[in-house]
Formats: structure tokens, C-alpha cells, sequence
């Protein structure tokens, strides 16, 4: 998966006033939304049928989008399928089901901490599988983004974990997902040299949707939906805002930018959802911000602001 030389740019954006690892950081942040859409919606229906629905919405949107570009399928090679079913079936179906399933059978402290792993493995997997040099003091970089993250999530204190809460069912299915998330910002990497934007978004929908019939018809689950119709206006209105707004055009805006930023760090931008996560708990459900979690929110944007300068005042981030 080496042979990735020639990657060019889908867009053309002036780097002094929006370089591109801004639109992968805005596009993660907007992750950062979704439980805004998703409280009314749990109260119905299972974690999976709502990813479902999200992307049978969302196929509606990518199904013309692939007819369109459908000439860049036609030179598609064995490995490149693998990258895109990881992409999928993982990152857009599995990952989101594993981490859901983990908070709700695991210790959610530790299932909250080993998900921050993921910028680690993407990291590693760059470095291996795309064969990228990795900027300037990214060990301090990572390090302290790293910190920031933990302070946002427990902020000073120290996580009262268990016995053996580290080998519990949630937190090994969150390790899955965060070995799931982490490859997939990799495997993007991988395909958007090959392909524009709009057509690995358009895939990662469409190919995720059988995989997401199967689980959802074999949990045998009963579909619930509210009586009243205010309820039901309000459900189809949430529905439908979540596949669009954290799911849409999210990952549009995030491959747009990863289309020439290197993985290694857009893994880290990534860690703009639990900044938006903080600010979402503070002015939808009302849970003030500590010091812990300010001092986090300055070693993150620090931190992004280091490899933002980074890539914009370096060479083009194209792999070598």
C-alpha cells in the first residue's frame, strides 16, 4: 500500500487563510453534534437500526454522486477494495456499533480512555502502511494532545477504574473501534489518491448499507416509532439533520481536507469532537466547563494550530 506517489488535490483553497487540515478539523468537530439529534431518537429505536436509516438517508445522496463519477471505479485494483470495505463495513458500521455496544456493557471511564487510542494506531498505521515521514516534534505534538483529550474527559482527577476493567467485554469492543477509527482516516488516505472526495464519501455510505441490513435484520430487534404525530414530525426531522449534518457533510468537509493532509495529522484534528463535545454538554444540558477542561481545550487547539502552521508553511503533504 506504498505505492501512493501522485496525490492530487481536489480543490484549490489559498493555504494563508484556510489550510486544508482546517476543513478535517471542522468536519471531525461536527461529529461533535450528533448527540444533540440522537437523545429523542434512542428513546425509540436500538443504536443500529439508527445507523440504518442514517445511511439509507444518506444513500439517497451518495447513489447520484457515484452515477455521476462512476468512471473512477473502472481501474479499481484488489487492494483498493479492501481499503474501501475497511472504510465501510469498519469505520462506517462496525466501529460505530462496537463503541456504542461497549459503553453500554463496559466501564465507561475505561471505555471513554481506551477509545483515545485511535490517533496512536492511525499514527503507526501511517507510518507503516503509507510509509509518511511524520512532522516536526510529533511525539510532543501528540503527547500533548494526548493530555489535553484526557483533561477534557476526566478532567484532574484519576480514573477509578476496576479490576480488571481493561479486560471486560466493552473495553475490548471499544478497542476494537478505536483499531476501526483509526484505520479508516488511513484507508481514506489510501483511496484519495486515487479518487476524488465526493466519490470515497459516496462509497463509505453505499458499501456500509448491506453490511448494516444483515446486523440490523439478525439482531432481531422490534422497530418502534412514536404514536403522536408532533413526535413523529420531530423524530423524522432529527433523523434526517443527524445524517446530514454530523454525517454528511462532515465526512465531506474531512476527506475534502484529507484529500492532500497527510493522516498522521489529520488523526490528530480528529480530536476537535470532544472540544465540541465539552461545548455542546455547557450550552444543550447545561454542564459548566471546569478549569481541567479549559486547560484542555488550549493544549488541543495549541496543538492544532503547531500542525496547521506546519502544513501550511511546509512542502505539499503529498506522500513520498
Amino acid at each position: 500500500m506504498n505505492n501512493v506517489s501522485t496525490v492530487r488535490p481536489s480543490f484549490n483553497v489559498r493555504r494563508r487563510f484556510m489550510p486544508e487540515i482546517w476543513l478535517v478539523v471542522i468536519g471531525a468537530a461536527l461529529w461533535g453534534v450528533d448527540p444533540l439529534f440522537r437523545v429523542l431518537l434512542l428513546k425509540y429505536l436500538t443504536s443500529t437500526q439508527i445507523v440504518l436509516l442514517e445511511h439509507i438517508i444518506l444513500f439517497f445522496f451518495a447513489a447520484p454522486v457515484l452515477i455521476k463519477r462512476r468512471h473512477e471505479l473502472w481501474n479499481v485494483r484488489l487492494l483498493q477494495v479492501g481499503a474501501l470495505l475497511f472504510l465501510s463495513w469498519g469505520g462506517s458500521a462496525i466501529a460505530t456499533i462496537l463503541f456504542t455496544q461497549g459503553l453500554a456493557t463496559g466501564d465507561l471511564n475505561a471505555v471513554l480512555l481506551l477509545q483515545k487510542l485511535q490517533p496512536l494506531i492511525a499514527i503507526i498505521m501511517a507510518r507503516y502502511l503509507l510509509k509518511e515521514r511524520l512532522p516536526q516534534y510529533f511525539g510532543v505534538l501528540i503527547a500533548l494532545a494526548l493530555v489535553g483529550t484526557y483533561l477534557l474527559t476526566f478532567g484532574w482527577s484519576v480514573p477509578d477504574f476496576g479490576a480488571g476493567a481493561f479486560v471486560q467485554v466493552g473495553s475490548l469492543l471499544s478497542v476494537g473501534a478505536a483499531i476501526l477509527w483509526g484505520g479508516s482516516t488511513v484507508m481514506g488516505r489510501y483511496m484519495l489518491g486515487s479518487m476524488s472526495y465526493e466519490t470515497v464519501t459516496s462509497l463509505r455510505f453505499i458499501l456500509a448499507l448491506p453490511l448494516l441490513l444483515v446486523i440490523t435484520a439478525s439482531g432481531g430487534g422490534s422497530w418502534i416509532f412514536p404514536t403522536n404525530g408532533g413526535e413523529q414530525a420531530l423524530m423524522a426531522l432529527n433523523m434526517i439533520l443527524q445524517a446530514l449534518l454530523p454525517g454528511l457533510l462532515s465526512l465531506l468537509l474531512y476527506y475534502k481536507g484529507l484529500s492532500v493532509v497527510k493522516a498522521s495529522y489529520a488523526t490528530l484534528a480528529e480530536l476537535s469532537f470532544p472540544m465540541v463535545g465539552v461545548i455542546i454538554n455547557w450550552i444543550a444540558f447545561n454542564q459548566m466547563i471546569t478549569t481541567a477542561q479549559l486547560t484542555g481545550f488550549v493544549l488541543i487547539w495549541a496543538t492544532l494550530y503547531m500542525i496547521s502552521k506546519q502544513q501550511s508553511d511546509g512542502p505539499s503533504a503529498r506522500l513520498n
